[in-house]
């Protein structure tokens, strides 16, 4: 045969003797009750073997390197800048969110103010129909034509009440350049009369404490008489 062929393995005998290691043959009960220790002795052992044989052995852990203190002080100033660049993002985020609310509330108010405006705008439409309504109904008669042109002004002026337009009453104040337009000066003897509103020429309105139409008034002026 070839010495590349392995050799079959040789078969496993039990060991059945009936004598002992002495020469003695095996008679008596004590002598075969140890013989038969012995055979199962020999049985249990070779069942071991053939278990460790077919159980793999776990795998062994690693040995867990030590890490030196240089180490750790690295990982500890990565996880302190870790640290720092996630408190920085919670703050800008924080700023961002701040900044996207307080955005709102100035186009809110924006908005608001633009809307204000509009309304003012349309009150000062009206506000000339009511002047021209006014100025046919200087010569009106009591005829129903009359009548009627009147209650259409007096519901526009109710109107524009309710909607919080209103009407300057600046007549015997002092004149206000907020307020009014001072179109005519007249001359008064008495010093007290001075700069006060003395006519309104065209009546003046404000809405919500916002002027949408200054009046025009005629102002006093008081100068003293020169010396002869």
């Amino acid at each position: 045969m070839s010495d590349n062929k392995k050799s079959a393995p040789s078969p496993k005998v039990n060991d059945k003797r009936r004598f002992d290691n002495e020469g003695n043959l095996r008679n008596s009960a004590e002598d075969k009750g140890a013989y038969r220790q012995e055979v199962a002795e020999e049985a249990a052992q070779e069942s071991i073997e053939e278990i460790r044989e077919e159980t793999p052995l776990p795998p062994q852990e690693e040995p867990q390197q030590s890490i030196s203190p240089d180490e750790v002080l690295h990982l500890q100033s990565e996880l302190e800048a870790a640290r720092a660049r996630v408190d920085m993002l919670a703050r800008a985020y924080q700023e961002l969110e701040r900044d996207k609310e307080d955005f709102k509330r100035r186009l809110q108010r924006e908005r608001e103010r633009m809307l204000e405006l509009e309304k003012g705008k349309v009150a000062l439409l009206l506000i000339e129909a009511a002047d021209e309504l006014e100025l046919c109904l200087k010569n009106a008669d009591d005829s129903p034509l009359s009548v009627g042109v009147r209650m259409i002004r007096e519901n526009l002026l109710k109107k524009l009440k309710e909607n919080e337009v209103v009407l300057l009453e600046v007549a015997g104040t002092v004149f206000d350049p907020k307020l009014a337009e001072a179109i005519d000066l007249q001359r008064v003897d008495n010093p007290d009369d001075n700069m006060k509103v003395l006519e309104v020429l065209r009546p003046g309105y404000a809405y919500k404490e916002q002027v949408i139409r200054p009046a025009r008034v005629r102002v006093a002026r008081h100068m003293p008489p020169a010396d002869a």
